[in-house]
C-alpha cells in the first residue's frame, strides 16, 4: 500500500476530490492510504498559534519552526527508510512538476507532503530536513492544499490496479515527450464534423502512424518546450 501523509492546518480539505473516481476507489481498495497530520496539535498554548512575524520585517506570518517540526517528526515515526518517504513541500519557488518526477515518486513507498499558507514556512525547516521543493505552476496559490491534491492524484493514477487499462497510463501526454493525440468517440458526425477516416478504417498501423503524427504536430505548436527535447531523443537514438 502507498502511504500518502499530508501536514496541513486544514486536514478537513482531505480527502476532496481524492475521495472521486478511480482515486477514490483505489482508495478503497486499500491500493494508497490516506492520513492527514494537523500541526496544531504540536502547540500548547491556548490559541494554537502555529505562525508568527516574519523576521527582518515585512507582511504576511510564517509558520513556527518547532511547531511544523513536531508535525514532520510524527510523519516518520516508526519509518525505518526515509528514502522511500520523500518529504516535498509544495512551493511555486519548487522545481516544476513533470511526469517523470511523478513517475519516480509513485515507485516510493509513499510520499509526506507539506501544505504552506501565508507567506510560507521558515528556511531552517527546508535546510534541516532537507525537504525538496515543487511546484504545480508559475502562480500563486491561497495554500498547498490543493497542489498537494494534485500532487497525489497524479501519483496514484499510476499506482498498479488504479486504472483499468495498463495502457492508460502510457499513452498519454508527457510520455516520451509528447502531447496526446486527438481523441474521439461516437457519433461518427456532429456538428457537421467528422472523426477522422483513418481512426474509422480498421488499419491499426496506419492508426498508429496517424496519432503519432498528430502527437508531433500538436507538441510542436503547443510546448517548442518539450518538443526539442523530443527531437533531441530521437536524433540520438538514430
Amino acid at each position: 500500500m502507498y502511504k500518502v501523509k499530508i501536514i496541513s492546518i486544514f486536514p478537513d480539505s482531505f480527502p476532496g476530490i481524492l475521495g472521486q473516481g478511480v482515486i477514490g476507489k483505489a482508495h478503497s481498495k486499500k491500493i494508497w492510504s490516506l492520513k492527514t497530520i494537523d500541526p496544531r496539535k504540536y502547540t500548547k498554548d491556548k490559541h494554537k498559534k502555529i505562525d508568527d512575524t516574519t523576521a527582518g520585517g515585512g507582511p504576511g506570518m510564517i509558520f513556527k519552526p518547532d511547531i511544523m517540526g513536531k508535525a514532520i517528526d510524527a510523519c516518520y515515526r516508526n519509518i525505518k527508510s526515509k528514502e522511500k518517504y520523500p518529504l516535498i513541500y509544495l512551493s511555486p519557488r519548487g522545481k516544476p512538476l513533470t511526469q517523470k518526477k511523478v513517475s519516480k515518486l509513485s515507485k516510493m513507498k509513499g510520499i509526506n507532503l507539506l501544505c504552506g499558507r501565508y507567506e510560507g514556512i521558515d528556511q531552517r525547516l527546508l535546510d534541516y530536513y532537507e525537504i525538496e521543493e515543487l511546484s504545480i505552476g508559475d502562480y500563486i496559490l491561497a495554500g498547498g492544499e490543493l497542489a498537494a491534491q494534485v500532487l497525489v492524484e497524479s501519483i496514484v493514477r499510476l499506482l498498479p490496479g488504479t486504472l483499468g487499462h495498463s495502457e492508460s497510463s502510457e499513452m498519454e501526454s508527457f510520455n516520451n515527450d509528447l502531447l496526446e493525440y486527438p481523441q474521439y468517440t461516437r457519433p461518427k458526425t456532429w456538428k457537421n464534423i467528422t472523426i477522422p477516416d483513418v481512426l474509422l478504417s480498421g488499419n491499426h498501423k496506419n492508426i498508429s502512424k496517424w496519432r503519432l503524427d498528430m502527437s508531433e504536430k500538436i507538441t510542436k505548436k503547443m510546448r517548442p518546450d518539450i518538443w526539442k527535447n523530443y527531437k533531441k531523443n530521437k536524433t540520438s537514438k538514430k
